[in-house]
């Protein structure tokens, strides 16, 4: 955001269910003690029914989208401390993505949170920047779980990226988006993300933004 909005911060974390009291109660205590202005989900394996359990003191925006069954599930929260006020909001009915619109003290934003499936990760989230291509303006926020990586610094092991994932890459540099992590830690790692079964590491969670040089102090891993 520019000089003429105060500083905001923005967290992504994928929560691997939320229907466990003491998982609720851990990711409240650690939003209190992160302590950021705008927090994004995934696998929060919330159903309608359930929704009403993610909540959060000083946190009365919150956004949700969800499936049938409790798997999947994505969900943005906004502090009450900015002044945020809602435009759009779409969101799948699988739960895998959720796209808010709005503006933070009379400026724009978009936020696009996004948890891909297992299959097909690349794939679908080409399928998903297309489909919002007219959404995606100067100020947003494309973050989540990818399932995938999008640079061989992402991997622990040789492996190439593959066709699909070379195609994402395309199109992200079409819709001229950015690789935050990638701007402030151009060498670094930055795993979030172990395999047992592979014995490797990789980093399939990333923040996408256009407009980046407003990004700042981007933390290191």
């Amino acid at each position: 955001m520019d000089g003429s909005t105060n500083h905001i911060s923005i967290v992504t974390l994928n929560v691997n269910g939320l229907n466990s009291p003491i998982k609720r109660h851990r990711l409240v205590s650690w939003i209190k003690k992160t302590n950021p202005t705008i927090c994004c989900l995934q696998e929060t394996h919330l159903i309608g029914k359930d929704i009403h359990r993610l909540k959060v003191k000083g946190w009365e925006k919150i956004y949700h989208a969800h499936g049938p069954r409790k798997q999947a599930g994505v969900a943005i929260l906004i502090s009450n401390k900015i002044d945020f006020k809602t435009k759009l909001i779409k969101r799948d009915k699988e739960g895998h993505y959720i796209l808010l619109k709005g503006t933070i003290h009379q400026q724009d934003i978009t936020i696009i949170n996004i948890y891909a499936p297992n299959n097909g990760a690349a794939t679908f989230i080409k399928q998903i920047l297309l489909k919002f291509k007219n959404q995606i303006d100067h100020n947003t926020i494309i973050m989540g779980d990818f399932n995938t990586p999008l640079s061989p610094l992402d991997r622990s092991s040789k492996q190439k990226l593959n066709k699909e994932t070379i195609e994402l890459n395309i199109t992200i540099n079409n819709l001229d988006l950015t690789d935050i992590y990638r701007i402030y830690q151009p060498s670094s790692n930055g795993y979030t993300f172990f395999s047992a079964a592979h014995g490797s590491f990789s980093k399939i969670d990333h923040i996408l933004y256009r407009g980046y040089p407003f990004c700042s102090n981007f933390p290191k891993y």
